[in-house]
């Protein structure tokens, strides 16, 4: 009986310790476990956070030479073409000119504004109002001050052809600048923008040639 006892006291306490060690072995591997998906679960965030901010960088893409300086070039340029669009009122004669000038003024006085944004955003400076230097006056189909003059005093048909002729240079010389910031330019926005300037101007340029008579 003595003897049936202490196997009994044996088994049962071998059986406690193989179940201690089952208990051990399940937190063990459970805490591993847990640990394992913890550090995944972040490194997975991570990455997949960091791939999400390339592919926006990528997207947009950052400012170069080329962005600053069509930013800083159209400005003006666009300035100047509002000027001229705001001449309009009073002095043309025809229905489609008035129409076409207010459409300039719609498209570019928008435009101004982002680019001025743009280049305060790049901690660039923005060409001030009236600011206009000879490269100014260089760059393709601006104004000089003499057309600005005479263009002023003009009216009626006069006005309308003088007015188109010196906006086709001037839509000209602003599709020039936008295909250099698409060829050489960085930053996605002001690339886009290019490509609006020379649909846009484009379809506006065939529209005043027509007008002139020059299909």
């Amino acid at each position: 009986m003595i003897q049936n006892r202490s196997l009994a006291r044996r088994g049962a306490a071998v059986v406690a310790a193989g179940a201690a060690a089952i208990v051990l072995a399940a937190c063990g591997g459970d805490g591993d476990s847990d640990s394992s998906a913890g550090h995944g679960g972040h490194k997975a965030t991570a990455s997949a956070s960091a791939s999400s901010s390339a592919s926006a960088s990528a997207s947009q893409g950052q400012r170069n030479a080329a962005d600053v300086a069509f930013a800083q070039g159209m400005i003006p340029h666009h300035r100047q073409a509002v000027e001229m669009a705001g001449l309009a009122s009073g002095r043309a004669q025809s229905a489609e000119v008035s129409k076409l000038a207010a459409d300039i003024r719609k498209a570019q006085d928008p435009e101004i504004k982002t680019l001025s944004g743009w280049l305060t955003s790049w901690g660039e400076d923005v060409p001030a109002k009236g600011a206009m230097d000879h490269s100014a006056h260089d760059m393709g189909g601006m104004m000089t001050d003499g057309e600005m003059t005479e263009l002023e005093n003009a009216s009626g048909k006069a006005f309308d052809t003088a007015f188109m002729k010196l906006m086709i240079k001037h839509h000209e010389g602003a599709v020039e600048m936008a295909k250099t910031e698409q060829a050489d330019g960085a930053y996605g926005p002001a690339t886009r923008m290019a490509g609006e300037i020379i649909t846009s101007q484009s379809a506006e340029i065939e529209q005043m040639n027509k007008l002139l008579g020059k299909d």
